[in-house]
């Protein structure tokens, strides 16, 4: 193959590998396989030379290329037969050779082999569903894709399309059976306050129920029509979009972080950091057949309706009172389309819950209230002892705008403001806390300890390799804003800045971590690379850009918080308990190692005696003993996912998880007696601003149900004689001590 462009200087720097291709000039085509042959080429060398710790291109780096890319391009097993899948074993061990030489032939075969095999497929979904399933012959469909097998023929093939289908149209049904039988004034979880959400009238005109056949047959219309607008959508799909595709079965067997944009991606992403959140407010990410929650924006109305959670997996999209549409197969662009729409119109999700169990769940979409993923406080007197808790959504900072927010600054106000009040204990909330500005994180640690570090940043080393330098940043002011009691709540979705803290505050001795078992483990930084500053004398258009991990950062105490995270002192029961979740759960992820420890000074606190009285009470709480038992069972149905495709053994093992789930309902109806409150200042601003009111009022009615706030005011408690030993050592000129 000739090459039309040379490299012609490399310069690596932290921010990733500056280097340029000279193009011959020439018109741009589409569907040029130069472009992809570039692409591969600038996208490898990018990595190779600005990639933390880049991964050997060998066979085992080709093995996971081809089954991540297969993985991603047909996820539920529907198009390609073992026939293909034999065909391209071939080359899964020689896609590290092809990527060196930038070869396309096996993208070439992949994709020439997909369009011939979407065709086929779309030629015979139309017949399926064109007569009525019996839903009366016992027979199964299994939904783990991942490991079943592919079909051995096309007749197995349609087989398993048609049991895919008479899955999605028996859910549909028993969905509006349901809905015909539950009154508009259903109350809703056995309390006392009526169901206002709008409802779906799956009625005839005259208010009589629909026969059986009639909902089957209206399933069976929407399967058809979802199923028609996919395949629409497949058909204008260009080849390079396809291309995306392999490149980012390349770029993230690197690590979980690495990633390529494509040029209409990369705007997107750009317009969604810079834009207003609007719609549920929610990220999304696709997994396997079917789109995940992975991230609830604070202040969205998905968070606020507390239902949709992170690890939900959206199955169907219905607009207020439409069928629902199922969104097995789509892209996640047109995903988001459906669930994106007007502020004050409803959109309703049909989602599979970590448990198994499948909700209908509505949401009215509004713009996200920017103000409320902003630091917020709240006090609280339990046992006649007043508490602040601070709740801080991300650790926010713009460096562009000296203007705008810093989550540093209005953490100190918040602290000032409690200590004015008198309170005795502080809680620092950074449950699904997903980061933020390594400077912020080590402003605010600095809020509670003496100077000192706080976290150490590892580059790559310029001869490639990840032992680089290590650059120690510390809080370099010795005035400490509260030295009292502190808890720092977590959870499994507390990530990257927020790990950053709760390991300081460990370190240091300065505070108790509580809450899930360990934190999400993600210890490395992401830098975006626009792939076009490379290139001189471009005639391939937009190159898009690259996302890569360029550092890595590790606790004071040389750990790294990467894969491992930070274990809780106080292991508080979540439903997620016995599942991994986090970068521990992803077998490409960059591994944990530890380095030196820094310099610094720990205070002499001991926790010991508060975190076993945590745990007794914990053992003894019927609520923490319902919580672990609910772990359980979700932890035994996690690999549950064969459906029965008899309607009456559909129903009854619905029933039968219903009337489980029924049982942990309870930790929703909880509420313990605590009454929390806005500061005086904003119960002024209050009276002047009612719709405030309402907001923070919905905070405080949740931290009411919230028993894990409950118990971290329990340790708070228990934290006052240890407390005061370790605000005495603070101002103390110890000498500095050297940990490891």
């Amino acid at each position: 193959m000739k090459r039309n462009y040379k490299i012609v200087a490399i310069v690596v720097l932290l921010a990733g590998a500056l280097f340029s291709f000279t193009l011959i000039p020439g018109k741009q085509k589409e569907n040029d396989p130069e472009k992809d042959q570039l692409l591969i080429e600038l996208i490898t060398f990018v990595i190779e030379k600005g990639h933390y710790s880049p991964a050997a291109i060998d066979d085992n780096f080709s093995k996971g290329v081809y089954k991540s890319y297969l993985e991603n391009l047909d996820p539920s097993k529907r198009f390609f037969t073992q026939a293909d899948i034999d065909e391209f074993a071939k080359y899964e061990t020689q896609l590290d050779e092809q990527i060196n030489k930038r070869d396309l032939s096996f993208f070439d075969l992949t994709y020439n082999r997909l369009v011939m095999r979407i065709k086929e497929s779309a030629g015979f979904y139309k017949d399926i569903l064109a007569k009525p399933f019996d839903f009366s012959k016992d027979e199964q469909f299994n939904v783990d894709y991942e490991h079943q097998p592919y079909a051995k023929n096309d007749a197995e093939l349609r087989t398993r399309w048609e049991k895919q289908l008479k899955l999605s149209v028996l859910s549909t049904v028993t969905d509006k059976q349901k809905l015909q039988d539950t009154p508009a004034d259903k109350l809703k979880n056995g309390e006392k306050v009526p169901d206002t959400t709008p409802k779906i009238d799956d009625k005839k005109a005259d208010g009589t129920k629909k026969s059986f056949a009639e909902l089957e047959k209206e399933a069976r219309e929407s399967t058809l029509k979802s199923l028609d607008e996919y395949f629409d959508f497949v058909e204008e799909l260009k080849r390079e979009e396809w291309f995306s595709i392999y490149l980012n079965a390349i770029a993230e067997r690197f690590d979980p972080h690495t990633f390529y944009f494509a040029p209409d991606d990369k705007e997107k992403f750009d317009t969604s950091m810079r834009g207003s959140l609007e719609g549920i407010g929610a990220r999304l990410q696709k997994k396997s057949d079917y789109v995940e929650i992975s991230e609830l924006i604070p202040g969205g109305p998905a968070w606020r309706g507390k239902d949709l959670e992170q690890g939900d997996l959206i199955m169907k999209v219905a607009q207020g009172k439409e069928n629902p549409v199922d969104i097995a197969g789509m892209r996640l662009d047109d995903v988001v389309k459906k669930i994106k729409g007007p502020k004050g119109t409803e959109v309703r999700l049909t989602v599979k819950k970590v448990d198994g169990s499948i909700k209908v769940i509505p949401i009215v979409r509004e713009v996200v209230e920017i103000e409320e993923t902003y630091a917020k406080s709240s006090i609280v007197k339990k046992d006649g002892k007043l508490y602040g808790i601070i709740n801080l959504p991300k650790f926010y900072i713009d460096f562009e705008n000296k203007d705008s927010r810093d989550a540093a600054k209005d953490v100190a106000v918040e602290v000032e403001r409690l200590k004015k009040q008198g309170v005795e204990g502080l809680i620092i909330d950074l449950r699904d806390n997903g980061g933020g500005s390594l400077k912020t994180v080590v402003d605010i640690t600095g809020l509670f300890i003496d100077k000192g570090p706080v976290v150490q940043v590892r580059s790559r080393a310029a001869d490639g390799s990840a032992g680089g330098t290590t650059e120690v940043l510390s809080d370099t002011d010795p005035k400490v804003q509260w030295d009292g009691p502190l808890v720092v709540m977590v959870n499994n979705f507390s990530a990257s800045a927020s790990e950053i803290f709760a390991a300081a505050i460990q370190d240091y001795h300065r505070g108790v971590i509580i809450g899930s078992k360990h934190t999400y483990g993600k210890g490395t930084v992401q830098n975006i690379i626009d792939l076009n500053r490379f290139v001189r004398g471009n005639n391939f258009g937009d190159l898009g850009a690259l996302k890569t991990t360029t550092q890595k950062f590790y606790r004071i105490n040389g750990g790294s918080t990467q894969r491992e995270g930070v274990t809780s002192d106080i292991n508080m029961p979540d439903k997620y308990s016995y599942i991994d979740m986090g970068e521990r759960d992803i077998d490409n992820a960059l591994p944990y190692d530890k380095i030196a420890a820094a310099d610094y000074k720990p205070f002499k606190a001991n926790f010991a005696s508060v975190v076993d009285k945590s745990k007794k009470r914990m053992a003894a709480n019927p609520q923490f003993k319902l919580m672990d038992e609910n772990a359980h069972w979700i932890f035994d149905k996690k690999d549950d996912n064969t459906f029965n495709l008899n309607i009456e053994k559909f129903k009854a093992e619905l029933a039968k998880t219903e009337e489980i789930a029924k049982k942990f309902k309870a930790l929703n109806s909880y509420k313990n007696e605590l009454k929390f409150e806005a500061l005086p200042y904003e119960q002024e601003i209050f009276k002047k601003d009612p719709a405030l009111a309402e907001k923070k009022e919905r905070w405080y009615e949740s931290l009411s149900k919230d028993i894990y706030v409950e118990e971290a005011l329990n340790v708070l408690d228990d934290m006052q004689p240890a407390a005061a030993k370790s605000a005495a050592s603070i101002n103390k000129k110890d000498k500095l001590v050297k940990t490891r």
